[in-house]
């Protein structure tokens, strides 16, 4: 297969990330007899001090020829300023508005080698394996809004249309389909209108899936059982702000955030493929990132946007092997004991292909 595939490393630990998912996306062309041609591109922070826009035009026309996008993190203390006309985050917001991104797929899975690193009891952890669909285009964050001007109030405004909620509910279904057939619905609906809607809509979804188990969960009380009973979800789809706060503290259960990867899908077969975790300036340069989010989201391309689902697979097997194995990046390693570097650990999961 030839393929073409954008890079936007970003800021932060986002080229080093970055850099060890080609390495490994490289390892699996020779072995299986791909062709990928990567370009780079700018976002985030770098791009605006670059170009003045934390997402150029450029970057949008190369993704619009591409096959799919991998995407490292964005932003830092260096551009940390909320009221700032330019932030890096917009380049997020808009890449996912641009190619209608609507979809935000998180697999979390805890690894039986990692349990010391949770907070959580092993016993907790044991047969945890999830997967969070979360809106990536509606709800509060693109909702009507007025920031703070003479007056003293300010608003944010959780809008949501059935269509909007019914594309990302079949997403989840059929996620669900082809795992332990069971969907959860996280909601607000005894005190917010779009909650309601957004219930009454994935109950109208659900009848096009009668193989599917399907409970309705009020988002304080996901929050909590992803903690007291992890194992008991399978899929979960939420709204923008939820899916985004509850996906984030489920991240507990890998036994880091440098652990989890993200696939940001819509209606063709174009995704935008990041790890979970931020730019992490306090390491960047170092040597010290944990390529893992990086590497397994180069395996969700493989799988979402390429249709190669056996390399997909074989990169999963290979970082559960060097897990295994014993490879630890310093987030991950036990206080104290000698850790290895991002460049490392990406060769360890080479060596498991």
């Amino acid at each position: 297969m030839k393929a073409t595939i954008v890079l936007l490393p970003g800021d932060g630990i986002g080229p080093e990330v970055t850099s060890a998912a080609v390495d490994v996306l490289n390892a699996i062309a020779v072995k299986h007899g791909h062709d990928f041609t990567f370009q780079e591109a700018l976002i985030g922070g770098i791009a605006i001090d670059k170009t003045g826009t934390a997402l150029p035009d450029e970057t949008l026309r190369m993704g619009e020829s591409a096959d799919a996008i991998l995407l490292g993190a964005v932003g830092g203390p260096k551009w940390d300023n909320p009221t700032a006309a330019v932030r890096p985050e917009q380049g997020l917001l808009r890449i996912r508005k641009h190619f209608e991104l609507f979809a935000n797929l998180r697999p979390v899975k805890a690894y039986p080698v990692l349990a010391g690193h949770t907070p959580l009891r092993p016993e907790l952890l044991e047969g945890v394996d999830m997967l969070f669909v979360r809106e990536l285009t509606g709800g509060m964050y693109f909702g009507e809004r007025k920031e703070q001007g003479d007056d003293d109030f300010a608003y944010d405004t959780e809008y949501y249309s059935v269509p909007e909620v019914a594309r990302v509910a079949h997403i989840a279904f059929r996620a669900a389909q082809g795992r332990r057939q069971k969907l959860t619905s996280v909601d607000k609906a005894n005190v917010l209108a779009a909650m309601r809607l957004w219930r009454r809509t994935v109950v109208q979804v659900s009848e096009d899936y009668p193989d599917i188990a399907l409970d309705h969960v009020l988002v304080d009380s996901c929050a909590m059982h992803l903690i007291t009973r992890p194992a008991s979800f399978d899929v979960i789809v939420a709204s923008n702000m939820f899916g985004d706060i509850l996906s984030d503290e489920a991240s507990v259960l890998a036994g880091s955030l440098g652990m989890l990867p993200s696939a940001s899908l819509g209606a063709g077969d174009i995704g935008l493929y990041e790890p979970v975790h931020g730019s992490a300036p306090d390491i960047a340069g170092q040597g010290k990132a944990n390529p893992t989010g990086a590497i397994l989201s180069a395996a969700m391309l493989l799988r979402y946007s390429l249709k190669l689902e056996s390399e997909a697979a074989a990169v999963e097997r290979a970082v559960e092997a060097a897990l295994a194995a014993g490879a630890r990046t310093a987030d991950i390693a036990p206080r104290g004991t000698p850790f290895i570097s991002t460049s490392e650990y990406a060769a360890q999961v080479i060596a498991g292909l």
